[in-house]
């Protein structure tokens, strides 16, 4: 006697249920997952073999009998992914459109740029988040390829010290620029 297997449950498909399934099929817009599991439904539906609709569909007949049991239980809506599990997200769009705006519209007061700690009490949102959000959008306010004014409150006097060096320096000066960032050469010359 030829060993045929577990026996599977019956699988007979309505004329809707496989017009239904014949878009999630072959419809562009559908997840490769829901495509696949039309697939398999559709095929099990013509009274195909589990081993024989996995060869058709290209997945491994766990796969098909799975999804055969599913679709049996809770028709159609059983082929549909369950909620994956863990915390809901508690970021919304609003939320994140509102960092992303802030950091490339604004600067916040007495800097030059934003930081993560910033912009977290700014949006109430955690530093991990707004690292995150910057993260996804490319952003990275502390890379600007723009001058930026100081915020010194003795900027315009310090200005107009230098400059004056620069116009009409003393007799036998030498002038020395050092600045804290390592970005920008020093400006080193001597009259």
């Amino acid at each position: 006697m030829a060993r045929t297997g577990r026996p599977k449950a019956e699988l007979i498909l309505t004329a809707q249920e496989r017009e239904q399934l014949g878009r999630w099929a072959w419809r562009r817009k559908s997840s490769q997952a829901l495509a696949l599991r039309s697939r398999i439904v559709l095929a099990c539906g013509d009274g195909m073999m589990n081993k024989d609709v996995a060869a058709l569909v290209g997945c491994s007949a766990p796969t098909v009998t799975k999804w055969r049991s599913r679709f049996v239980a809770h028709r159609l809506d059983g082929l549909v992914d369950d909620p994956r599990p863990g915390r809901p997200a508690t970021v919304t769009a609003e939320q994140v459109k509102d960092v992303v705006v802030a950091t490339l519209e604004s600067t916040p007061r007495n800097a030059t740029h934003w930081s993560r700690a910033k912009m977290a009490k700014r949006s109430g949102l955690s530093r991990s988040t707004i690292a995150r959000i910057w993260k996804a959008f490319g952003l990275q306010p502390h890379r600007e390829d723009g001058f930026k004014l100081s915020n010194d409150p003795l900027f315009v006097d310090k200005v107009y010290d230098i400059v004056g060096l620069y116009l009409d320096p003393p007799e036998s000066a030498v002038v020395l620029s050092v600045d804290e960032k390592s970005q920008v050469e020093p400006v080193r010359w001597s009259v």
